[in-house]
């Protein structure tokens, strides 16, 4: 896996590895996380090739950044790259305040400030808002991202679940490497006018969510019990007659996978790799033995004929229930 693929993310962004890795569920969200497991599943990662690394600074309150941090104080800095959301703000319970996210010029530099003291590093690779503030233009937020990239705090500026109207008036101000968001069989929203409008301007997308949290991995089941930690808790794909719909469909790609010799995993993330150059999926693994699986998505090959066999299997807006509570999709510019 040394020799793990690479992608140039969009024109003017880094060049990584052709799956990254998502450090969200080591802090938070997903219930309780091994620390011990989380710091040798990121070694074994970069051991294995992967590059790129994704955290916010609101994951765990800024648990997620100090445990890569503890990472880097052991690899060479050249052998990461970073990349770092900010804007959602927390309660000391662990909650989350409620909306609007706090990206404007003063925020980007008080966040990016403490990013860098918990990561131990003096600089970030790419450093991105985490949503849109509409009361906070747009052009406001990604010019301090400039001035942070003029002064060689941040390398590159992206975004994250944005829609193709924003996408253009950041462009407008400065070189966006790429856009992150949610992109998976069961989330095909980009496609409509994200993803052209991507192609378009030379931006790359990292797609999170591409085992749709899990459900896509071939790992879960209806009996499976969420605690309240665990946000899937709330998620409505995972509720009910949503979540039996949601299995049957992993259950026809289970099918597909098991004629190539792979899980349903690996093809689920081949398929997001799949959809372009610019594109670049992020896995959430916790621990060693998934980060394998997810990996071994690499050698998955998916022709014409098997993709026309996904579609079938998972065909577009297919999916049951929404991919977060009414409330939090409200929040999403890139559902507008």
């Amino acid at each position: 896996m040394a020799g793990l693929r690479r992608r140039q993310l969009g024109a003017s962004g880094p060049e990584v590895s052709i799956i990254g890795l998502g450090a969200m569920g080591m802090s938070d969200l997903y219930g309780p996380a091994d620390e011990a497991e989380s710091v040798a599943t990121l070694h074994a990662a970069i051991d294995a090739g992967v590059n790129l690394v994704d955290t916010a600074d609101f994951y765990g309150s800024g648990h997620n950044e100090m445990l890569i941090g503890r990472v880097l104080r052991e690899r060479r800095r050249d052998e990461v790259v970073l990349s770092v959301k900010f804007g959602a703000r927390r309660t000391p319970d662990g909650g989350f305040q409620a909306a609007p996210y706090d990206v404007s010029a003063a925020a980007v530099k008080d966040r990016l400030a403490y990013s860098l003291r918990r990561l131990g590093t003096d600089y970030i690779d790419i450093y991105r808002p985490s949503r849109l503030n509409p009361q906070v233009p747009i052009e406001e937020t990604v010019g301090a991202l400039l001035e942070m990239r003029e002064a060689g705090y941040i390398r590159h500026i992206g975004l994250s679940e944005m829609g193709a109207d924003t996408i253009r008036r950041a462009a407008a101000v400065a070189p966006i490497s790429d856009l992150q968001i949610e992109y998976s069989l069961l989330s095909r929203g980009p496609e409509a006018t994200i993803l052209p409008t991507l192609r378009e301007l030379g931006i790359g997308l990292t797609a999170y969510g591409v085992l749709s949290r899990g459900l896509l991995s071939g790992h879960w089941s209806a009996e499976r019990e969420l605690t309240g930690t665990d946000f899937r808790a709330n998620s409505p794909r995972f509720q009910g007659e949503h979540l039996s719909a949601n299995l049957r469909l992993v259950d026809a790609l289970g099918r597909v996978a098991q004629r190539l010799g792979a899980t349903t995993g690996q093809v689920a993330i081949a398929w997001v790799a799949a959809q372009g150059e610019q594109i670049v999926p992020l896995v959430g693994a916790r621990r060693r033995d998934r980060l394998t699986e997810s990996l071994g998505a690499v050698d998955v090959v998916l022709d014409r004929d098997t993709l026309d066999e996904i579609e079938r299997a998972v065909p577009a807006g297919a999916a049951s229930g929404q991919r977060y509570a009414t409330p939090m999709m409200s929040l999403l510019d890139s559902e507008k």
